[in-house]
């Protein structure tokens, strides 16, 4: 009896097996998708992809833009602290060390918005530019080029390709 106990278990045991692979037979071929509905879903993904990709390019530039908008601005706010700087380093005075202060202060103000890539618009000797230079008055001489810049009354100064202040200029001829 216990021979047929047994074999009656392992029957049992055996038809659970195959009831099994039978169950995943019958999900694997209900999950198996239509070629078409695989090529769409497979080019909606693509697409999404490529739009997340834009995305993060597209802010990335913004982002940038919006860090060089606000820079320019707060730089444009201590332009006029420079100009003051320089005019106070081309003063004569008795007090050399006093001097060598305020030299110090001015290359240190300036070593800083070369480091944020503030860069002085070139005036003197170049060709007057309106998107550069911001002509104040003009001037009659045969020994210059036409719109040839023959002196700067203020420096102008451009981070990237932005113009952060416009350079004030003469014009000859």
């Amino acid at each position: 009896m216990a021979e047929k106990e047994k074999n009656e278990e392992l029957e049992k045991n055996a038809k659970k097996a195959e009831e099994k692979v039978e169950n995943k037979k019958g999900k694997k071929q209900q999950e198996i998708v239509p070629k078409s509905e695989y090529d769409e879903l497979d080019d909606r993904y693509k697409r999404i992809l490529a739009e997340f990709e834009n995305f993060k390019k597209r802010s990335g530039k913004e982002r940038e833009n919006l860090y060089n908008s606000i820079l320019s601005d707060v730089i444009e706010v201590m332009l006029p602290i420079l100009d003051n700087l320089e005019n106070a380093a081309k003063v004569e005075t008795k007090d050399e060390e006093y001097k060598k202060g305020i030299e110090l202060v001015l290359k240190q103000f300036q070593d800083t918005l070369k480091a944020k890539g503030v860069e002085e618009i070139e005036a003197l000797g170049k060709t007057f530019d309106p998107s550069l230079h911001e002509a104040v008055s003009s001037v009659q001489d045969d020994t210059k080029g036409e719109k040839e810049i023959v002196q700067e009354y203020r420096k102008g100064y451009q981070i990237g390709g932005k113009v952060i202040r416009h350079s004030m200029v003469v014009v000859a001829n």
